[in-house]
């Protein structure tokens, strides 16, 4: 969202610049856990239900956030539409898809695994689509592609073998892929430099209308325990207000770059926490073909 290069430490003090070096890896864990407490939650409550009302409590803080500051609106139907598409693709698919994985048994840790390899084809993508300077994909970045690959395969065969990944839950994570991919490659295209705190209620507002009619045709219902009311909580103020907003200060301030690499480590993370937390499985195999996609991811981005 209009992206701009700045020095990170912002010429402040040593405390400042201290404090920020640890942002990003607050964001790290942060963006993990949105794997994490998917896992917690579906097992007995409707993914789809539960995220529909997540939209509409942080859309409402958000909401409280811009009357408090009195933040700008996006100016012109054609943004809001921009907004409202990339809404749907960022917030409804690509979340909509990984909780339906989970919901569907797949593990915390491949699912995360299998999204992280966004940054991949956003560069092939961006390397040899239409408008590109490059039109190629170079020696390097098939080698990385090749690499992600492997380590995909050495995560997932024997989970294949296993039952855990089955052709609905990976359909659901594909899509939750596809849907964190077309919307960064969206985003970047049509939609210019705006609040964030408007971009976000607007993008959360599409989504929820999109995941609303679904929901309805859901069985069962949320039962709010304390494990509920404390998942939607952080869903809602530290997944999304501050999750979203620090990802948009790291752009802001120059670490473009540096936020893609932050991402290579999401899967591990939330796989160590997976296993601690839920006991999945976490071999010297896994962690080699984790290994292997991130450097993978990087080559590829790298040579981009």
């Amino acid at each position: 969202m209009g992206a701009s290069q700045a020095d990170p430490s912002g010429g402040r003090s040593p405390g400042a610049t201290l404090a920020w070096r640890v942002v990003p890896a607050v964001f790290v864990l942060i963006w993990s856990t949105g794997f994490i407490v998917a896992r917690f939650v579906v097992p007995d409550a409707p993914p789809l239900t539960f995220l529909s009302i997540r939209y509409a409590l942080s859309a409402m803080c958000f909401g409280l956030w811009i009357g408090a500051t009195r933040a700008a609106w996006p100016v012109g139907r054609g943004q809001w539409l921009h907004l409202g598409v990339t809404g749907v693709l960022l917030h409804a698919a690509y979340m909509g898809g990984v909780w339906m994985a989970v919901k569907a048994g797949m593990g915390a840790g491949v699912v995360a695994l299998l999204v992280g390899l966004q940054p991949m084809l956003t560069a092939i993508w961006i390397s040899s689509g239409p408008g590109s300077h490059q039109h190629a994909v170079d020696p390097g970045q098939w080698a990385g592609l090749a690499l992600g690959l492997l380590g995909l395969t050495l995560v997932v065969w024997r989970k294949l073998d296993a039952g855990e990944i089955t052709a609905w839950n990976l359909a659901m994570a594909c899509i939750a892929l596809f849907g964190i991919t077309a919307g960064t490659l969206y985003q970047k295209r049509f939609v210019t430099s705006c609040d964030v705190r408007t971009a976000n209620t607007v993008q959360l507002l599409a989504a929820l209308i999109v995941t609303l009619p679904f929901a309805c045709f859901e069985p069962g219902s949320i039962p709010w325990d304390r494990t509920h009311v404390l998942a939607m909580v952080w869903s809602v103020l530290g997944l999304t207000l501050a999750g979203t907003s620090l990802l948009y200060v790291l752009i802001q301030r120059g670490a473009v770059t540096r936020v893609t690499g932050l991402l290579y480590l999401v899967p591990p993370v939330t796989a160590m926490l997976a296993w601690l937390l839920f006991g999945e499985s976490l071999t010297v195999l896994m962690l080699a073909g984790m290994a292997l996609v991130a450097l993978g991811v990087a080559l590829v981005v790298r040579g981009r």
